[in-house]
Order: structure tokens, then sequence, then C-alpha cells
């Protein structure tokens, strides 16, 4: 070891001690002249020699000969930077490697450590085993020749449960041969249960070196309480923000939104950050799971369930009047208005809807009903029973005996708003911040006329959720069993309150909705027995989703337990429940008394001998390029050099076209760019493959089969059209790419930019996308301009007033018209490129509009039904006026303005010249 540098050879470096030797031998040669007296010499007095022969050496091009003897020197002695130092031990190895899911992020580099570890060991002739911390170890370990491990380690996954490690240690080592025990533990810095027992028993067998996580781990769990909301701790400071993931009304699952942590809270190292689901219930209903960005490991992955999806909320009061304008006289009226749009309804007796087993049952003004004992057993099960009060149950003799009631009542009601009344309606009073309407605003108009009040009682603060302006009960709530029954004192309509009327009433029922089966432990009975849940979904370690195929239904009581090898992470169904089991969970750092924990992020050292090979050529070429400069002709010598030094590569432009431009050019094929993602680059093809077919159906263009286009090497000068759709994780092209995209431009080619997200960021305006933004900004793009309603691209074909694709009703950007270069007596004004804008932007998608397989048919759905066929019909229509739109220039601008320039012709015959 020199400091941080080891060497594989270090004998190699003897030869150091030869460099002052070569230095004076390299100085004494050539020999000094010797001189000479010659009286001739004289008449030579006087005149300089242009090209001057040095007597030495210069001592700086020594220097650089010896620095390029040295770095070979260093380079055959096999330094390492920071390399691992062997043990020095002969015992039996053991390598433990941590295999939860939290091992996920960095795998690979685990992988590679302890293949490096059991190949040293099988170099030094030692036992070794293999003992993979995931819950699924069973028996005595089997120590065998370390090289017989590498095929079971290199097939090795993690899991999507938590790391596990046998409960004995000492019947797991019971097989170890004699010796000392040196162990490696390949760690993901996280405490586990039984890891401390572990540690215990390997220390007194010998030496532990644990080897930490490279990556700081970070893990997502929700939280579903009275607002389900998530938590995400780490054991870092970072805060990435969480996507939530779900179809979009297409059914293509993508990003729906962007989730920001809140403020972190630090304790043990872990720092804790809440994560509010602050999103529409229409939108937070798609959802199917929320992720951790940048994070691939089922811990970052939170499946949406029961607990943030819709819920059955079932409806039983009076029916609704039949008589047209009497509809808002109902209570199930307003209800219905309210739930039906985040929730799915169940309507009918209480029988009926106890049978749909819902989560959520409404009774409007219903008292003394014949199926109040199963509704009772419902609601000890879990159940939220939400009742409303009315002029049946204020008028009801065996209101103190009516069971499911949250606090005792008064019978009759209270009129505080009417005409023989005393007093005004009564407003609300502000919200508990700490209650489940918490947030919420009660509006200034919303008041309260009619009521049923609560008997007094020392309790009833605790059970009321909102009061009206002079403290007397408007919603009360108790828990009864598993759930929970609440009551609101007026009535669902209109009758007693204009809160049914108002805003803040569908937000209450929201809120309450939400705090139905809250549980996995709540969610296992919904009026029926569900002793087992079957799979349906599960995830892998790195988070990544896949039918549940040959698993076995787990019981219920062992699902609230949490992933395990049995019942990895997923969706569990159970009739016509789901819930989701989640990896994620909170975090405790791990500590290792007696333990040698290596340094972060090392894995072995980094091998310098390439490196100093490089510099070993740099400085001999240096030493040519000195050399060349002190030699006869030395200043065009070194000119020389330094011109093949310098000399760029020679561009694709000078390259002669691959067949497949060369086929693009006679056939004129439509062509795409390449984006490296597999599937974008699929929808690309098959869009201008479905696009060429209507061309050559309906025009009397025939293009060939697409061209793919590598911006970095292909030739584009044969080229008409480019379609270049958006990604994120596009790569810029190199300098020489936009040289020749600007030259494309320029000479009258078009390139049409899909950004492919419906124009949601406002592409091709002010407001261009990051993405277009990064890939566009080097290009020479003109002022761009929504397509004007009289523009030839709307006429060049077809008739067309919108340009869709999967998306549509987005704007489509192109050249806007010079600066005052309006249309004099209705003729367009000119620009170059025969009139043909050099780009067209937009985001709707149109290759995934346009694709057709293999047979032929559509590739990607589009909306629905007829509809949707009749937008792909309006893409392809808009694909064929593009096309003539490039092939055409400004002829068909010109057959537009026909009736004008025929006008404009005749004034200029009559008027003469």
């Amino acid at each position: 070891m020199l400091g941080p540098i080891g060497f594989a050879a270090p004998w190699v470096l003897t030869a150091l001690v030869a460099l002052p030797v070569l230095w004076v031998i390299l100085r004494a040669m050539p020999p000094a002249p010797r001189q000479v007296a010659f009286p001739g010499v004289a008449l030579l007095r006087g005149l300089v020699d242009r090209v001057p022969i040095a007597r030495r050496t210069p001592w700086w091009l020594l220097l650089l000969r010896l620095a390029a003897v040295a770095a070979m020197i260093l380079a055959f002695a096999g330094p390492s930077w920071k390399p691992v130092v062997a043990s020095g031990q002969t015992g039996p190895l053991l390598v433990i490697l941590d295999a939860g899911w939290s091992a996920a992020p960095d795998w690979p580099a685990r992988l590679t450590r302890a293949e490096s570890a059991l190949s040293d060991a099988a170099a030094e002739g030692r036992p070794a085993a293999l003992l993979l911390a995931d819950g699924r170890a069973a028996g005595a370990l089997a120590f065998a020749p370390a090289d017989r491990l590498l095929a079971g380690l290199r097939a090795a996954q993690p899991v999507p449960w938590e790391t596990t490690l046998p409960k004995d240690p000492a019947a797991i080592l019971a097989d170890a041969p004699q010796g000392r025990l040196a162990t490696l533990w390949i760690s993901d810095g996280l405490d586990h249960p039984d890891r401390a027992a572990w540690l215990s028993a390997l220390t007194d067998r010998g030496a532990v070196t644990v080897v930490p996580p490279a990556r700081a781990v970070r893990a997502l769990s929700l939280h579903a309480g009275d607002t389900p909301s998530l938590t995400l701790a780490s054991t870092d400071d970072g805060a990435p923000a969480i996507l939530a993931i779900g179809p979009d009304p297409q059914g293509v699952e993508r990003e729906l939104a962007r989730l920001a942590p809140g403020d972190a809270a630090a304790a043990a190292g872990i720092a804790t950050r809440p994560v509010a689901i602050d999103l529409p219930p229409e939108l937070r209903n798609r959802i199917t799971r929320f992720q951790v960005e940048g994070e691939a490991h089922a811990g970052a992955v939170v499946l949406a369930d029961d607990r943030v999806k819709r819920r059955k909320v079932g409806l039983v009061g009076d029916a609704d009047r039949q008589a047209e304008g009497q509809e808002l006289l109902s209570q199930l009226h307003y209800l219905r208005q309210a739930l039906a749009p985040t929730t799915d309804l169940v309507e009918g007796g209480l029988g009926d809807v106890l049978d749909s087993a819902p989560d959520v049952i409404v009774l409007a003004d219903q008292v003394d009903l014949a199926e109040t004992g199963d509704l009772t057993a419902w609601v000890q099960d879990g159940g939220l029973l939400i009742r409303f009060a009315g002029p049946r149950m204020a008028a009801y003799d065996g209101l103190q005996d009516e069971p499911l009631i949250p606090v005792a009542l008064r019978q009759g009601g209270r009129d505080i708003g009417g005409a023989l009344s005393w007093g005004d309606p009564r407003a609300i009073l502000p919200f508990a911040a700490d209650g489940v309407f918490a947030g919420l605003t009660p509006p200034d108009d919303v008041a309260i006329r009619a009521q049923l009040m609560a008997q007094p009682a020392p309790d009833l603060a605790e059970k009321t959720l909102a009061s009206l302006s002079d403290n007397t009960p408007l919603v009360t709530r108790a828990r009864t069993g598993q759930g929970q029954v609440v009551l609101f004192h007026v009535t669902a309509n209109a009758e007693w309150s204009n809160l049914p009327i108002s805003g803040l009433f569908v937000q209450m029922l929201d809120r309450l909705v939400q705090t139905a089966r809250v549980s996995p432990a709540q969610a296992q009975a919904d009026g029926r027995d569900q002793p087992f849940w079957t799979p349906e979904t599960v995830l892998d370690g790195f988070g990544r989703a896949a039918p549940a195929e040959g698993m076995a239904p787990v019981p219920a009581a062992d699902l609230a337990l949490g992933p395990a090898p049995e019942r990895p992470a997923g969706i569990y169904a159970a009739g016509d429940r789901r819930v989701a089991l989640n990896a994620g969970g909170p975090l405790a750092l791990a500590h290792w008394p007696g333990a040698t924990v290596e340094a972060v992020g090392r894995t072995g050292g980094r091998d310098l001998t390439g490196l100093l090979l490089a510099l070993t050529a740099l400085i001999l070429a240096a030493d040519a390029l000195g050399s060349a400069m002190i030699a006869r002709g030395g200043r065009v010598a070194a000119a020389v050099l330094l011109a093949l030094l310098i000399q760029p590569a020679p561009s694709a432009k000078a390259q002669d076209p691959s067949p497949e431009l060369a086929r693009a050019a006679n056939e004129v094929a439509l062509a795409y760019v390449v984006t490296g993602d597999d599937r974008i680059d699929e929808a690309s093809r098959q869009g201008l493959r479905g696009l060429s077919m209507v061309l050559a159906q309906r025009t009397s263009v025939e293009p060939g089969e697409p061209v793919a286009i590598d911006l970095d090497a292909d030739d584009l000068s044969v080229l008409t059209f480019l379609y270049w759709p958006i990604t994120d994780t596009q790569a810029p092209p190199s300098p020489q790419a936009y040289v020749r995209l600007n030259h494309f431009m320029r000479s009258g080619g078009m390139i049409l930019f899909d950004t492919r997200d419906g124009d949601v960021t406002g592409v091709g305006g002010p407001d261009m996308s990051g993405a277009l933004q990064a890939l566009a900004s080097p290009l020479e793009i003109p002022p761009l301009s929504p397509v004007p309603e009289d523009h030839v691209l709307t006429r060049s074909f077809y008739l067309l007033a919108d340009f869709p694709g999967r998306w549509q009703g987005n704007p489509v950007w192109l050249e806007a018209p010079p600066a005052g270069a309006e249309a004099a007596e209705g003729m367009p004004f000119r620009q170059l490129n025969d009139g043909v804008s050099p780009v067209v932007i937009g985001g709707n998608s149109w290759a995934e509009a346009w694709a057709v397989d293999d047979n032929g048919f559509p590739a990607y759905p589009i909306g629905r039904g007829w509809e949707g066929e009749q937008q792909r019909e309006m893409a392809f229509r808009f694909g064929v006026n593009l096309l003539m739109y490039v092939l055409t220039g400004n002829y068909k601008s010109d057959q537009v303005h026909v009736p004008a320039l025929l006008d404009r012709m005749r004034v200029e015959e009559t008027l003469g010249p």
C-alpha cells in the first residue's frame, strides 16, 4: 500500500530506481562536440543558423520521456485505488446478504461485493456458505467450496417484504466447520428482528465485517385515518416527489399527479415527512399506486385499495315523489347529488342495501326499522351509519329507545327560524382543527332554521363534530364496536336548513365517507365472514407488479401481520373488497457493536492500470510533438501534427447514405426519430406505417415503409418529413446533428414535434414543456403561432377545423407570419421553404392514433365506441393534410386564393402597364 493506492505486483516498482541512471545516460547523449581550431571558420562569423541543432536533449523533453517510463512502470505494478485488503484469515467464510425490499436500490453492487468475497475464498481454498436473509432459509447452512455458491448468488433477487433472518442462529450454524468463522454481512443499513441476536452469535465465533448500503433507503407507507395520507421515511434529508399513477380517461396508465412531501421530523437518524393526498375525488379514485420518484423497490410503492378509492354507499329513505317539480322535496335527491360523483350508490330497502355489502349506509329520517338487528351487527363489524333527522324522527314516541343513535335526543324539533319562534336562524361554528371536518370553512350564508336537540350529557362535547353558533350540536358521532354512527341533527333536504344545497354539504359527506373501513382488520368483515383473502396482483422486490399465479389464499388474521414469504406485497381480494398489503413502513437504523464497518461505497477498489496507460500515451504524444518542434523543419512538422490531432471526425453528412435512407429518397418514405424508448419507437413506426397506408389508398402518394432516423449518424438531406416524439428521458443530439437539423429545416424539410401529453403544458407557446425546450433550444425555430382557421393546412386535402390525434381539442403551432405581413386583397404572404412551415408542434400523440399492427388493425384505443373511431378518422385526415402541405408547398395555398389571383390579373389587364 502507498497511501490509498495498493499494488498487485509491488516488486515492479523497484524499476523506478533506474530513472536517475536513465536521466544521466540520456543527458550525456549525444556526446559534447570536440572543439578544433580552424582558421577558415573566421569567414563564417556573423552568419545565423536559421535551424539550429541542439547540442544536448532539452531537459523538458528528457523529463517527458522519464515521466512516460515511470507511468508505464506504475501501470505494470497493478495499481488500485483504495483496494480491499485481504483479511488474512484461513477459516470458513459466511456471507450474509440482506435480501428484503430495502436491499433492492443497489442490488447489483451487493451481488458484486458478495461474488468478490466468494471468489477470493475459492482462490484461498476456504469453505463458504451463503445466507440470503429473505425469510425462506430452513435447516442448517451447508458449507461448501466457495465457487459452488456463485451460481445461486447470481440468481438471487430481492423480495417484496422486510429482510428476515432465521430465528435460531445456533441451529443455522450447526454444521459450520471448525475454526474462527469470518463473516461478511452485506447489510441494507436497517434494523430487523433477530439482527442483534445474529450479530452477537457471529462476533462470538469470529470477525464480522459489515458492508453498509451505498444509497439512502426510502420507504412510503399509507396512514388510513379519517383522512388517508402517506408517510415518507428516509435515512437522508432527501424529499423526492410522490407520483400518483393510474389510468387516464383513455385507459393508459400514466402519472396523474405529483404530491410534495411536507416538513421533516427527524428522530434517531430517520427523517419522516407527511404527504397529504390532496386530490379531487374523481382523480384519486383512478389512482392504482403511489411511488417515490426515482426509487425502484417495493418499499417505495403504496398500492391503492378500498381505503383510498370509491366507497359503496347505500341510501335508505322514502322514494322520490313522481310529480314533476316535487323531486326537490325528497331528502334522497340531495344525498344522491352529493354522493354520486365520488361513490357507488345502492338504493332500496334496508335489507336489500345490507345484502350489497356497502361501506356506508345513509338513513334519511328513518326510525323503527324491521332490520335494526342486522344493521346493528353490520355497524359493530366496521360499517359507517350516517343518519339524518326529520319530522318523522322528531315525532317518534320511542325516540329515547331508538338504537344506533350517537347521543340521547329530545322528542320534538327545535324551530329557531319560523314565524312563531324566537330568534334568527343559526350559523355554523368553525370546525375543530383536529376533527374530521378540519380545514373546511362554513359559508356565512348557511343557516339552520330547525334541528333535533341533544340531551345534555358529560360526553356530549366529545361526540360533537360540528356545532351551531349557540353551541348546540349539529353533527354528532359515536363508536359502536368497530364501526361508527353519525347523526346530522337536520334534514337531508332544504326543509330545516339550506345546508344540503351548499357546497359544504358535499365536502362534509365526502370526509365522513372516507372514514369508513380504515384498516385491513376492519375491512375483512363486510356483513359476511371473509376468513381468506385471495392474492390478485403481487409486487417483486423492485416494485414491479405481476399477476398472482399459483398462490394460496391468505387467512385474514395473517394478512394484518404484513408482507412475508407466503404473502408478498400486493392486492388481495375477498368478495367485492380489495385490500393492499404494502411493504413500506417505519425505518430504524442498525448499529453494529463489535463488528468492523467498511467505508460507504467501498466495493473492492478501482483499477488504475488503464488510466496510467492512457497517461503514458498522452506523454509520448507530447514527446513526439516536442521532438518535431526542435527538429529541422520543426514548425511545419508541428503544424502538421497539430492538425492531425485536432482534426474533427468526418461528419455523417459526408458519408454515403445508408440503404434505408436511399430507399426513403426513392419511395418518399416517412421518417421518425429514434428516442431510445422501445415502446415509443414502435408506436412511431406503427403510426407512420398506418399513415403511409392511408396515403397510398386515398392519394397519389405511395410511401414505402417508415425509416428510423438516428440523428447523430444519419443524413437528413434525402428526407422531406420527420416525426419527432418527445420523451423526458431522451438524450439531446450531438452538435453536428443540430447542424444537420437546421440545414434540413432551411432546405424545405418539416419536423413534426409531438410531446404526446395532450398539450397539458402548453407546448409551442411561451410555456413550452421542459423536455421539448431542452431538445429544441439549439434549433433555428421561427416564431410560432396557433394554426389560423384559414391556413392552407386546414384545406390542403380535407376541410378540417381541428387536428386530433389520440388526444383532441389542443392547439397546434407552426411558423407565425412575419410582423406586418397581412394578406393583401386575399393574397397570402410568402414564407421561406415555398410557404411551408419548417416545424409543427403539438401534443395530440398522432403516431398512436395512426398506429396499426401487422394485420392492419388499430394498435391503440381511442375514446369509446363510434366517437373514438370518428376521432381516429379525423387524425388520419390531419396526417393526409399535413403530408399534402409538406409535399406541395405553396401550390395548395395558391389554389385556395385562385379567385383573388384572377381578380388581380383582370385589374392589371384593364389598367394596362
